[in-house]
């Protein structure tokens, strides 16, 4: 049975509204992962990353054949896949929010620096090498003035390389992550800490 023109554009609108909602609650999500899981808890932010990204190309996919739907039928089994896609969202989204009542002693990215100046490494330099904007930028790799998410994707691809969970326990990147770490926290709190794009009148 087709769709009436009223019906399909109403199909239409809230389905690309729920898909935007769950993508922007996605990117929320993957950014609190990295501030509560990536931390401590690699093994679980890993598989939590790659499940949400894998929620973001399903996003894609059913985007992409909204528009087509001219069948009652087929706009049926379109919302039973944006439906399944919402609950693989809430699995990861509980994860996220919800620390498990076990869990491996994992090492804490702000905190290992410490250790391992008492573990026979060399001491490591003092915090607050980065001082402005540009040398984040830098540091990250990244051109400056890129957005926010632009940041957080640089940031967490290349942290997840260096962190020594990753690494089986080598801590030899340890001066290169902790400046990835600082110029990452320096852009998200000084930079971008009115919520903002950056500018040219961001802070220097």
């Amino acid at each position: 049975m087709a769709l009436n023109n009223h019906n399909r554009k109403k199909f239409v609108t809230g389905m690309t509204r729920r898909i935007a909602q769950l993508r922007a609650q996605t990117e929320l999500s993957l950014d609190f992962a990295i501030e509560t899981m990536f931390q401590e808890r690699m093994e679980s932010y890993l598989r939590v990353e790659e499940g949400l990204l894998e929620v973001d190309r399903m996003l894609v996919l059913v985007e992409e054949e909204v528009e087509g739907i001219q069948e009652v039928n087929a706009a049926q089994r379109l919302e039973s896949r944006l439906e399944f896609i919402e609950d693989r969202f809430e699995e990861f989204e509980s994860e996220i929010r919800q620390r498990p009542r076990r869990r491996r002693n994992k090492i804490n990215l702000f905190n290992f620096f410490k250790a391992a100046a008492g573990s026979g490494g060399e001491p490591m330099a003092p915090a607050g090498e980065v001082r402005s904007a540009i040398q984040a930028f830098e540091i990250l790799e990244i051109e400056f003035g890129a957005s926010l998410p632009v940041v957080t994707r640089a940031f967490r691809e290349r942290a997840k390389k260096l962190h020594p969970d990753s690494r089986k326990g080598d801590r030899s990147s340890e001066p290169e992550l902790r400046k990835i770490i600082e110029a990452y926290q320096y852009l998200k709190t000084e930079y971008f800490g009115t919520g903002g794009e950056g500018s040219s009148s961001g802070p220097f």
